[in-house]
């Protein structure tokens, strides 16, 4: 017997305003039911993948999560990163290095850090750019 990952729960100040963050990051819908104020909304990412479940808790974020997203890009890292800087997000750290390896570390408009690696053309072409 196994269990099945139903959700990655996300504890936040706003769940709605950071679920259209995350909608915007992945492409998924967010629950239709849900709306400004909600104390609790879903973003479904499809294919039988978990949803992200964001929950209102009254304590502000603090110290580094332990557990976080890594994403990997349709387009480019570089490309990636450019456009979840736009829509929000703040670089935490840079760990990509000259040779094209390695991976941006940002964090959403809450604070949760996520990973961006690179992309499979990326990794295909041997660079990170």
């Amino acid at each position: 017997m196994v269990s099945t990952v139903q959700n990655m729960a996300i504890d936040c100040a706003d769940p709605y305003e950071l679920a259209l963050f995350w909608s915007k990051v992945t492409g998924g819908p967010l629950d239709p039911e849900d709306g400004p104020g909600a104390r609790e909304t879903q973003v479904s990412l499809g294919d039988g993948r978990p949803v992200l479940y964001f929950n209102q808790v009254p304590e502000p974020k603090h110290g580094k999560n332990r557990l976080h997203l890594c994403l990997r890009p349709e387009t480019t890292r570089e490309e990636e990163v450019r456009r979840l800087l736009g829509i929000g997000a703040t670089l935490v750290g840079d760990h990509r290095n000259p040779d094209g390896t390695g991976w941006a570390v940002l964090a959403d408009p809450e604070g949760n850090e996520f990973c961006v690696l690179r992309s499979a053309s990326d990794r295909a072409a041997g660079t990170g750019a």
